[in-house]
């Protein structure tokens, strides 16, 4: 069997994507190291070592992410735009509008009937409306990453952040724990500022139904609840698999059409 293979080494998390044919095999994600070729190498090592491959099964492989350059075992790299709008389209079939928001850098593409990606616009150039923002506020209040979706379902009074500045942000947020405000109603109120700067960015590509989300923002349920509601627009869920993997996943997706298999 031909197995294809992407690999995305982002800022914050790398991931590889494994397939053969329409299905993926194994993927895996890790923490970026200082070094994008050592992060290339020990998540492609670990999708392997879950599909119970080793490189030379592999008869395609395609990098991307901002260390994609750094890849030493890729044939060849694709832009992240490209891999993320992919992915995407696997993952939701009849998505429209693609909203990643990525450790450091966030992302919106506009899709067509076909899939092909006909306008896109990012932001890397400040951590508001990225995953850094959240990471940052999370620690400043005292809780993990993960629990900011689950304590702003709970809020009944959330904060409004008069900006989404990582640096003003951050001191609003110790004023209120300071005041003594629950802690769901200022992660509630940080779930949506985030929201709130995304939708901005998306509404400069005009947003169109159908709308999916990737990113490991995707999986805080208070981001996506608030951009609902800001862009008055049902968010489509990603089902099929980790939404965090979208731009492996395009990179697989990507090295398949090279081996001549499935657009």
């Amino acid at each position: 069997m031909k197995y294809a293979a992407g690999c995305d080494v982002g800022s914050l998390t790398s991931k590889a994507v494994i397939m053969a044919g329409d299905k993926i095999v194994s993927y895996a994600m890790r923490k970026s190291r200082a070094r994008p070729w050592e992060s290339a190498d020990a998540v492609m090592q670990e999708a392997l070592e879950n599909a119970k491959l080793s490189m030379k099964d592999i008869a395609f492989c395609v990098g991307t992410g901002y260390g994609r350059d750094k890849i030493s075992f890729v044939n060849e790299t694709s832009s992240e735009i490209a891999c993320h709008a992919r992915g995407a389209r696997w993952l939701v079939p009849n998505v429209r509008t693609v909203i990643d928001i990525g450790g450091q850098d966030c992302k919106a593409v506009k899709l067509d009937e076909k899939g092909d990606m006909v306008k896109f616009i990012t932001n890397d150039k400040c951590a508001s409306g990225t995953g850094r923002f959240l990471e940052v506020m999370a620690k400043v209040m005292g809780v993990e990453l993960e629990e900011l979706g689950v304590l702003s379902a709970k809020s009944k009074n959330p904060v409004t952040f008069a900006t989404a500045c990582t640096v003003w942000a951050q001191a609003d947020v110790i004023q209120h724990i300071n005041d003594g405000v629950p802690v769901e109603d200022i992660a509630a109120g940080i779930n949506t500022a985030m929201a709130a700067r995304m939708a901005v960015l998306a509404g400069n590509i005009g947003v169109e139904r159908e709308v999916c989300m990737t990113g490991g923002v995707a999986k805080n349920d208070g981001v996506v609840r608030a951009l609902e509601k800001i862009l008055g627009v049902k968010i489509l869920r990603v089902r099929k698999a980790d939404p965090q993997i979208a731009g492996a996943l395009g990179a697989a997706l990507i090295a398949r059409n090279k081996m001549g298999g499935a657009q």
